[in-house]
């Protein structure tokens, strides 16, 4: 009777411990722990959280593909067996964007990369880059003294006015409603204008001082408005700085004024803007486009000769229409003109104008196809010296991600 009762408490048990196996097998096992991408709606649409951290990130790009028909007047590009022509460009941009809340501001770095094909010869750089937290930026960036650089989709021919990206570091103080004031140190190399001989070599100094630039700004429902002011070190190298006579080191300056008005009668997006430059030893803050203005290959425009500094103004305009949903028209003109002396005593005056418009469809956001026509004229009070005129066409595919 005593087996009999072992026998039956053994094989209770045994099925007793079966069924806490498989019940145990059943359970549910707890996942390891993932890190989802979060979405971080803080500074506008596309950003993300990086996982494990409180830093958002943007990620986007642009692919660009154009074809430009060359100056088409006399002396262009056409009339010379050894030039292109037209170029053939394709460009591809990639842009990451990091921003992190701190109690003193936004912490945000910005890295735009291109890289393009032009005519078969490759090439890429580093579009912008820089670091800013709170009112501090430093990096690689478009200058504070810059107002508006055109409202046309391609730009076949160069306007005048100041467009130009350098190294940096500025401070910008926000006063409220829309206003706010910049003061920065920018790189002088992006500035100096001097002679270049027929083999494009320019004839300035060192570095020693970078430039000092200043800007107030207001930006409204209206529109916005800015005023500009700029010091540049004139430095000639040794050789340029003895051949003007008593050498030069001296400080020239410019100033900038600018407003852009949105139309209210027409579509959003639609907007008109006036701007003036005026500058004394420092002529690249007024335009890129008179500044390279060369005879026989030779570079005549510098911001100082003969022992002085030299000035110019240019004068712009703009206007966009977003004239359907998905139609853009727009128009830039631009004038400028430099006085310049000579080390003989004597001197010139240079002029030039330009207007550039274009037309462009976007059928899909973020996806553009244009076309658009330039055409400038320059112009020098030297005898036997003739106008030089251009004529550009050009037509763009863009996607924008």
């Amino acid at each position: 009777m005593s087996g009999m009762k072992l026998k039956t408490l053994l094989l209770g048990a045994a099925a007793a411990a079966t069924a806490t196996t498989a019940q145990a097998a059943d359970l549910p096992v707890a996942p390891e722990p993932v890190d989802y991408v979060r979405v971080c709606d803080a500074y506008g649409s596309r950003f993300y959280y990086i996982p494990g951290t409180e830093t958002c990130l943007r990620v986007g790009g642009r692919l660009r593909t154009q074809f430009v028909v060359n100056n088409v007047m006399d002396g262009g590009e056409w009339g010379d067996r050894n030039e292109d022509g037209y170029d053939w460009l394709t460009r591809g941009y990639a842009y990451l964007d990091a921003r992190t809340a701190t109690e003193i501001g936004t912490l945000r770095a910005y890295v735009a990369l291109r890289m393009d094909i032009t005519n078969g010869t490759s090439g890429y750089k580093l579009d912008a880059g820089y670091i800013s937290w709170g009112g501090l930026t430093a990096g690689y960036l478009a200058s504070n003294f810059n107002i508006y650089t055109g409202q046309v989709y391609v730009g076949v021919v160069t306007r005048d006015w100041s467009d130009a990206t350098m190294n940096q570091i500025a401070y910008t103080a926000a006063f409220g409603d829309g206003f706010s004031a910049t003061i920065a140190l920018e790189d002088r190399t992006a500035r100096d204008v001097s002679f270049t001989d027929a083999d494009g070599d320019p004839s300035v100094g060192g570095t020693r001082v970078p430039d000092l630039v200043g800007a107030l700004n207001i930006s409204q429902g209206w529109g916005s408005a800015q005023l500009s002011g700029a010091l540049h070190q004139v430095y000639p190298d040794a050789a340029r700085n003895g051949f003007f006579g008593g050498g030069v080191n001296a400080f020239g300056w410019a100033i900038g004024a600018g407003v852009n008005i949105n139309l209210p009668f027409a579509n959003s997006g639609s907007n008109v803007y006036f701007q003036g430059f005026y500058a004394d030893g420092a002529l690249s803050y007024i335009g890129n486009g008179i500044t390279a203005i060369t005879i026989n290959d030779i570079g005549f425009i510098s911001d100082a000769t003969d022992g002085d500094t030299n000035s110019g103004f240019s004068l712009s305009s703009g206007i966009y229409l977003q004239a359907t949903p998905t139609v853009g028209l727009a128009l830039d003109g631009s004038y400028a003109q430099i006085d310049m002396g000579y080390a003989d005593g004597g001197s010139a005056t240079f002029d030039r104008w330009a207007i550039d418009g274009s037309v462009v469809w976007e059928p899909v956001s973020g996806f553009g196809i244009g076309a658009d026509v330039g055409y400038s004229n320059s112009s020098v009070d030297i005898d036997g010296v003739d106008d030089f005129d251009e004529l550009l066409f050009g037509v763009r595919m863009q996607r924008t991600f």
